[in-house]
């Protein structure tokens, strides 16, 4: 067999392994945020939007696959919970109907949420500080969909400020898991 159909077969194989492997990333990305969202604790009577994990979820996603992967990631878990997979916070309505209710602002910014912590993460050195900051941006971008949505739907930000604290805290704790798993790859 000629020199150049080997290569040509051996770089077909590679891209074919390489995309299984980002599909199969990008799918069980999206399972690990419908894993965070089961974690959720209602804050009635202070805001009808529940503090959950998915947050932190779309951060570490984001982190860790970067921006594009991310971005897909977090595009298919709309996907599957607009198809009524039992994905989204428990609380809600579920389906569809959960992406047009009060937390539909927040869900529909996550693949861009996502999008923005790993364009900003996966440019320049992968440190504590820049997944921070990163982690920060995208969280601003998510806070400013989420509450104009719910501004739209009930003429109030619903006691934003009640999230701050767990937002932080989430946000730091994505930036020190991101900034592990970065290095432990570069290791092997």
């Amino acid at each position: 067999m000629p020199k150049f159909l080997l290569e040509t077969l051996t770089i077909r194989q590679d891209r074919g392994i390489e995309n299984a492997r980002n599909a199969a990333l990008v799918v069980g990305a999206s399972l690990f945020v419908a894993l965070c969202a089961r974690v959720t604790v209602p804050l009635l009577p202070l805001t009808p939007v529940p503090l959950t994990m998915q947050n932190f979820g779309v951060l570490v996603v984001g982190l860790l696959l970067g921006s594009r992967r991310g971005f897909a990631a977090l595009a298919l878990y709309l996907i599957e919970g607009a198809a009524g997979l039992p994905v989204f916070n428990p609380v809600g309505a579920g389906g569809i109907a959960q992406l047009f209710g009060i937390t539909g602002g927040f869900l529909l910014t996550y693949p861009f949420v996502a999008f923005s912590a790993g364009y900003i993460f996966e440019r320049g050195r992968k440190s504590f500080v820049r997944a921070t900051v990163a982690g920060t941006i995208a969280e601003i971008l998510l806070f400013a969909g989420g509450l104009a949505w719910l501004y739209v739907l009930m003429h109030s930000f619903a006691a934003a400020y009640v999230f701050l604290p767990a937002e932080i805290m989430k946000i730091m704790l994505a930036a020190a898991i991101a900034v592990r798993w970065r290095g432990n790859a570069k290791a092997h």
